[in-house]
């Protein structure tokens, strides 16, 4: 048996028993087996978000689902953004006075990136509370919260200046 997927636009076919254990978690056969390693495997149970990709265009926790689970669907991580992708582009850019920076050890970052990629594909102007419900499953120990924020504001404001295009 095989289980076949899209994984960051490229098609791939996997042997269950020689790629794969059907116990195995999608993250860690994406870190592990694949070699997407900008996604975290951080607690394991689907509290912190820093597992965060997208699947089918929605944000999935891939440590709460089986590698078996993805078959036939449409994978992306943080490695399959464009270096210019607006979310990417205001976390980095992110250092306002009184509002910090987007990231300061940037574990959890790829999870939030992939949380907020998810949240500006359905809704490239989602309002402060639409934000905050967006980002309520994911945790960054180093409490970047209010950067976060304002990054996520700046990169639905350069969402929006290219058109709606990542």
């Amino acid at each position: 048996m095989s289980v076949t997927m899209r994984i960051n636009g490229e098609q791939r076919e996997f042997e269950i028993g020689r790629d794969l254990l059907p116990t195995t978690t999608l993250s860690a056969f994406l870190r592990e087996q694949v070699g997407c390693t900008g996604l975290k495997i951080s607690c394991d149970e689907g509290a912190c978000g820093a597992c965060t990709i997208l699947m089918d265009g929605k944000a999935v926790l891939s440590c709460m689902l089986l590698a078996v689970e993805a078959d036939g669907h449409d994978l992306l991580t943080i490695e399959g953004l464009p270096e210019d992708d607006p979310v990417i582009e205001a976390f980095a850019e992110q250092c306002e006075p009184g509002h910090g920076t987007a990231l300061q050890c940037g574990y959890c970052t790829p999870g939030f990136v992939m949380t907020v990629r998810a949240l500006l594909n359905e809704n490239p102007s989602p309002t402060l509370d639409e934000v905050k419900e967006a980002l309520s499953g994911n945790l960054c120990r180093c409490g970047c919260y209010a950067g976060i924020v304002k990054a996520v504001g700046h990169a639905a404001e350069k969402t929006v200046a290219r058109g709606g295009r990542s």
